[in-house]
């Protein structure tokens, strides 16, 4: 169903070699933006009901250039996301966190980010990848600062009030959480830093395991 609560048509096309399989939604409610965002190892393209389907090809294939122009700009490798931990521990922790290893996994479905202080490991839910850069930021930063505060009390959220953006980023990712449930009933709810979006109307025409002992846990989806 579509998020204004009219009825959507969806589509599947092949991805190409070395691109994911696209999803078009057509909604009757839709009726200028079109908008692209990853789903489930998918790219989901929503269009209005209205295109032709040469318009569809045209937007698709804008759309997933877009979105990989977008990823390509914010994601960052293992190596990068040490050295910009390094970084962010410097700045704002004095360099007193220095973690042994920093990395994206896809298993933390229920966590942003986890650290385990025994050994020094950090890992990085890929779910954030695509996200504004100052919001991996953050998750960055509250994992490292749990290298020198295992637990959630005032000690370890004093080491985050020298991030400027710290209040901002939860917000955000409580947000996200929340538009990401909502985004299982339609495709409305995504946020327009994490999803590519244009007007073909407008002027111009373009636009835990056990062994964790502390964590960033994304918010319990709604029942």
């Amino acid at each position: 169903m579509d998020a204004g609560g009219g009825a959507a048509r969806r589509s599947s096309r092949d991805g190409a070699a070395g691109r994911p399989p696209v999803q078009v939604r057509r909604s009757a409610r839709r009726r200028r933006t079109v908008t692209a965002f990853r789903e489930d190892g998918a790219v989901v393209v929503c269009i209005p009901a209205r295109f032709s389907r040469a318009e569809e090809a045209q937007w698709v294939e804008r759309m997933v250039a877009r979105l990989s122009a977008r990823d390509a700009r914010r994601h960052l490798d293992d190596g990068e996301l040490a050295s910009r931990a390094r970084s962010l521990s410097e700045r704002y922790l004095d360099g007193r966190a220095v973690p042994t290893s920093v990395r994206w996994v896809g298993n933390q479905r229920s966590r942003w980010g986890s650290t385990t202080p025994a050994d020094g490991t950090i890992r990085l839910s890929s779910s954030l990848q695509g996200l504004p850069p100052w919001v991996v930021d953050y998750v960055l930063l509250h994992e490292l600062a749990h290298l020198l505060v295992p637990g959630h009390g005032d000690d370890f959220w004093r080491l985050l009030t020298a991030y400027p953006r710290t209040e901002r980023a939860r917000g955000y990712l409580e947000g996200w959480s929340a538009a990401d449930a909502r985004r299982e009933g339609g495709d409305a709810g995504r946020d327009a830093d994490e999803a590519a979006e244009d007007d073909p109307d407008a002027d111009g025409g373009t636009a835990g395991d056990a062994d964790v002992a502390a964590g960033l846990r994304r918010p319990r989806r709604a029942p």
